[in-house]
């Protein structure tokens, strides 16, 4: 939406990641309405938290702290630590994470980002809603 000749690549690789930061926003919002409680801080580990942009862009999307943390293997890890739980290694997840997680970086949101993207945020929802069926129409 939007795209003009002056736009080049850097401009839509941002909006990219501006746009999953976004989805992840609606997320966020669900697990919100299904009683998640309040999030204070979100962890990211693997290849993405390797990208400085990427962790602002995120963080202040949603408006919270990106935390990257001692491992880059996020899911091999949590299933090490649940089967550890399982074997009795450590009484309980918590226990296990709280044993083994370091947090190694901390991202917090870009005030003058996050004022944008709030801007931002209600375009998108209906950019989205308005584009949605067209997408389903094609299969995609």
């Amino acid at each position: 939406m939007g795209l003009t000749l002056r736009h080049r690549r850097a401009h839509l690789t941002r909006a990219v990641l501006e746009g999953v930061a976004f989805s992840m926003r609606d997320c966020f919002g669900l697990l919100r309405g299904a009683g998640l409680g309040s999030v204070t801080e979100v962890r990211i580990a693997g290849g993405g938290a390797r990208g400085a942009l990427w962790r602002r862009i995120v963080a202040s999307a949603l408006g919270l702290p990106m935390v990257t943390v001692n491992t880059t293997e996020g899911a091999a890890c949590g299933a090490a630590l649940l089967a550890g739980v399982g074997a009795g290694a450590w009484p309980s997840v918590e226990a296990a994470c709280d044993a083994t997680i370091r947090v190694t970086g901390r991202d917090e949101p870009e005030a003058a980002w996050a004022e944008a993207y709030d801007a931002l945020y209600p375009r998108y929802r209906g950019l989205y809603g308005a584009l949605k069926p067209t997408w389903d129409a094609l299969g995609a």
